[in-house]
């Protein structure tokens, strides 16, 4: 019994030191995961601090607007924010739309109004560079009520919050005002985009009727048809995405959209309609793009513009192109009669094509990329051996074809010429001479590039023969996206161009062939004379031939049948003798100053380019004076210009 107790106390006490053993390392886990712990919770502290921080740099200032404020919310998510994202998605989308439209509009008839109101507009593009725009004119056969030529009325334009400016362009035209400076440049600015259903056409038209020139444009019917996120069942008109894509129903009718825009005061109605044409654009904008559902901040570096402008790439500046593009209500109304007996509603918006699937036109760009390599790096030698120049292998076969060049080397393919060239280059460090990649030479991309002329067409063609020979040094090779980037920055330069030297773009100075209203009446009558004679009453008859008489022979002879027939077959265009090219009319300003000033606008657009696009990948020996020590050498300055 005594060893039995010994051998129990024994047992005990080792008992205990085991227990004690587990007890330290229980205690040694338990420190390490409470450091552990900490650790995490002070770097969360960490970073709540630093996103604290841009939060508030985001916001800007404290006066912004309640509406703003929400928005902004949507990129760095506070409390409230966040239990707005616990709603339904659908039901976010339909208030914030509905409280963008509840923003009442501002008219804006003169410089002092601009001055005012336009500040306002700066602080919320300074958040979201982004406007939606639309335009309004009298819609009656473009004829306004005041009987002149219908041009736009009113422009409308919408920041992300909601403002919204209504300008009179007309009412600054008719008082012989100057439009606002900051006007033309926010809409000639690259770096804000200007969203809406046909914008890219509107500014066809601003062009046209005010020498305003619109840039860096999205259409948003290319947005929802690349980013769907509903299904599209009434077509693409503003008014159906906005029901499809918001459910908000826009005021549509007939009686608003071709109501007097020329009026001396425009009506609520009025306001109301143009106000929201603008402001649902913003929203349909924000809403394709996902802002909406996914809040994040801009990456470090990364500007707002850069992040919505990637999500745009290839669509800035294009025009709409649908098989079934109609305008407005009838546009829609000859859609849904096609498909009407189809069974599925979708299968109506198949018949718009996807502009995705365009391989004969790549998107974001107006022509077809190459399908083959711009530069095959073949060399000409003369015949003592000197490099002359590079040239594509066609050309280069063509000389041995002849038999006025032979083979030297098949890689490099070289082919030495067998007789005395009629130049030379000046020394071996030209620019004809070396290797060039076939990449684009902003961004290095390999494939689908297309030519970029570096001085566009419309200014080189005038140039004269002495400085057209041999400038494949002007023509380089782009993507598509920096192609299109680049035709942007070449708008802005255009109008420069164009404010300079009185060379309005896209005016009716520009227009080579004008209609002749008279001579297209002419012709109409004697169709529908022709067509139509015999059930026509007497009385139109008699009218219609009378019109054709006193074209004819002055209502001194009778209308015979030979005459019908000529007067069926008129031409109705007639030249226009104030024709001039905006292209000419700037080259012959810089002419003034002979061979030194054409060098002056090559130099220019060549410094442009490198200025704007930043190119990465430039063929060695690329010059902004390429050439103009030689023209120099070989002409003078005195040379006389002879422009074509």
């Amino acid at each position: 019994m005594a060893r039995l107790r010994q051998r129990s106390r024994c047992g005990a006490l080792q008992w205990g030191v085991g227990a004690a053993a587990v007890m330290s390392k229980q205690s040694t886990f338990t420190a390490a995961l409470a450091t552990m712990l900490g650790a995490t919770l002070g770097g969360l502290f960490l970073w709540r601090s630093i996103r604290t921080q841009k939060r508030k740099a985001l916001k800007g200032p404290a006066s912004a607007e309640p509406i703003q404020a929400q928005l902004e919310a949507d990129i760095t998510p506070s409390q409230p924010a966040r239990q707005e994202l616990s709603t339904p998605p659908q039901t976010r989308k339909l208030l914030r739309a509905h409280s963008l439209l509840e923003v009442p509009p501002v008219i804006v008839s003169s410089q002092e109004e601009w001055d005012m109101l336009w500040p306002d507009f700066l602080k919320d593009l300074s958040v979201y560079p982004v406007l939606g725009l639309d335009c309004e004119w009298v819609k009656s056969m473009r004829v306004s009520v005041k009987g002149k030529a219908s041009a736009v009325s009113l422009l409308q334009m919408a920041t992300f919050s909601g403002r919204c400016m209504l300008v009179r362009l007309l009412t600054f035209r008719n008082a012989h005002l100057p439009l606002p400076k900051g006007l033309a440049g926010v809409l000639s600015d690259p770096r804000v985009l200007k969203v809406g259903v046909g914008c890219y056409e509107d500014g066809k038209r601003l062009a046209h009727d005010h020498d305003l020139t619109l840039s860096c444009t999205v259409d948003l019917r290319y947005l929802a048809l690349r980013q769907r996120q509903a299904v599209l069942n009434n077509g693409l008109s503003l008014k159906s995405l906005a029901a499809d894509l918001l459910n908000v129903t826009l005021d549509k009718s007939l009686e608003l959209r071709c109501s007097d825009w020329e009026a001396d005061v425009l009506t609520s109605e009025q306001m109301a309609y143009a106000a929201h044409d603008a402001q649902i654009s913003v929203a349909l904008f924000f809403h394709l793009l996902g802002i909406n559902t996914e809040p994040c901040l801009p990456d470090e570096g990364e500007s707002t513009f850069v992040r919505l402008a990637s999500c745009c790439q290839g669509l800035v500046d294009v025009p709409f192109r649908a098989r079934y593009n109609g305008e407005g209500e009838e546009g829609e109304r000859r859609r849904r009669s096609r498909r009407s007996t189809l069974d599925s509603p979708e299968s109506g918006d198949q018949q718009v094509p996807d502009p995705r699937r365009n391989k004969r036109k790549p998107l974001g760009v107006g022509y077809s990329a190459r399908k083959s390599p711009l530069y095959d790096n073949c060399f000409l030698h003369a015949p003592d051996g000197q490099p002359l120049c590079t040239c594509d292998k066609k050309k280069a076969k063509w000389y041995l074809e002849k038999g006025i060049g032979e083979l030297v080397s098949e890689s490099p393919f070289i082919v030495r010429l067998l007789f005395e060239p009629s130049g030379r280059p000046d020394s071996q460090k030209d620019y004809y001479l070396t290797a060039k990649e076939n990449v684009c030479v902003v961004c290095g991309k390999a494939d689908s590039y297309i030519r970029k002329n570096i001085v566009p067409h419309e200014y080189r063609r005038h140039f004269p023969a002495e400085m057209k020979d041999h400038n494949s040094h002007d023509i380089l090779l782009l993507c598509t996206a920096c192609h299109a980037a680049s035709n942007v920055y070449d708008g802005v330069l255009k109008q420069q161009l164009a404010d300079k030297f009185s060379a309005p773009q896209g005016c009716e100075e520009g227009i080579r062939l004008l209609e002749d209203a008279d001579r297209r009446r002419v012709r109409s009558a004697a169709r529908a004379l022709l067509s139509a004679s015999d059930g026509m009453p007497q009385s139109r008859k008699e009218e219609l031939l009378s019109v054709i008489q006193s074209f004819f022979c002055d209502g001194q002879q009778e209308v015979t049948q030979e005459m019908l027939q000529k007067a069926a077959a008129l031409e109705t265009r007639i030249f226009n003798e104030s024709y001039v090219p905006h292209g000419l009319k700037v080259v012959q300003a810089y002419a003034v100053r002979g061979l030194c000033g054409l060098m002056e606008l090559e130099r220019c657009w060549r410094q442009h380019f490198l200025t704007s696009m930043h190119p990465e990948h430039l063929p060695p020996l690329w010059s902004v004076s390429h050439n103009h020590d030689k023209y120099l050498r070989k002409y003078g300055e005195d040379l006389k210009i002879h422009l074509n």
